[in-house]
């Protein structure tokens, strides 16, 4: 079997314009929470009479979700590359808990220096490295707000890629390696499935690694005549020389060049129409 190299590229414009939209979205909801929280700041310091001017709450929660929309991308890059995944290998945990601590760590001291720098223009004095004291109590909510992305952004991609439109049938997927590019036909493929940030396109007698989702692969191969029969496969319907259903609705297909796969029965009748 012959392996070729992932592409060093990775986003198309469609997950490009996908991930700028997340970023409004999560910064849409950071300033309904910071509008929140400031007035919960006034009445609560109010009550516990203890008052302050409403620019200092405003200072302190402004600065917090500014510093959290400009680490969002870095914590979208980290989870394309280790997505989560409920099956092994569990390294994109360990990745995960050491980007969280640094997430919030790096959160706290910025918001900090910008805390300290609207003060100082506003003719008042902040301790920049003050919010530090608090950091087992910002690092709760930290970690609320890191896994929360975690679980989030994965589902969106997913979602946006479904819903795209189908692309143009495809003559050849390109390949990259470097600056040498090559050159599958679609034509000769078989099945593909996904291998943590990749997907292997399998040819009779080849396994190619090439930089993709699932779902993009998806979209771009529906023209094609691909249809998905497991949440990790995709496979050419003109490659399927049977499907044997079980009782318990999953089933084995198999193909034209002698292999068996396993199939989920939640794709089972994408499979059966397109078979028909």
């Amino acid at each position: 079997m012959t392996h070729a190299s992932p592409s060093r590229g990775g986003e198309s414009a469609g997950d490009r314009r996908g991930d700028v939209l997340f970023v409004g979205l999560f910064a849409a909801f950071c300033a309904s929470v910071i509008a929140v929280d400031i007035l919960s700041v006034l009445h609560d310091r109010a009550e516990a009479g203890a008052p302050v001017s409403w620019w200092e709450p405003a200072v302190w929660e402004t600065s917090s979700g500014l510093v959290m929309v400009a680490l969002l991308p870095a914590v979208l890059w980290l989870v394309r590359r280790a997505p989560p995944r409920l099956s092994g290998p569990y390294g994109w945990i360990a990745a995960h808990l050491g980007a969280a601590l640094a997430f919030s760590l790096v959160h706290v001291v910025a918001m900090g220096l910008l805390r300290s720098a609207a003060y100082l223009v506003l003719g008042a004095v902040y301790d920049p490295l003050g919010p530090l004291d608090d950091w087992p109590y910002e690092l709760r909510k930290d970690l609320l707000v890191y896994a929360g992305t975690v679980a989030c952004y994965p589902i969106w991609r997913e979602v946006r890629a479904r819903r795209a439109p189908p692309a143009d049938s495809l003559a050849a997927i390109e390949v990259r390696d470097g600056a040498r590019r090559r050159f599958v036909p679609v034509a000769d493929l078989l099945w593909v499935e996904a291998a943590g940030n990749y997907v292997q396109l399998r040819t009779p007698g080849a396994t190619i690694l090439h930089r993709a989702s699932l779902a993009a692969m998806e979209r771009r191969l529906a023209a094609d005549g691909f249809v998905r029969i497991h949440r990790s496969r995709l496979v050419s319907r003109a490659a399927i020389a049977e499907v044997d259903t079980k009782p318990s609705g999953d089933f084995n297909l198999r193909l034209t060049s002698g292999e068996t796969l396993a199939g989920s029965r939640r794709f089972r009748a994408g499979v059966l129409s397109s078979a028909a």
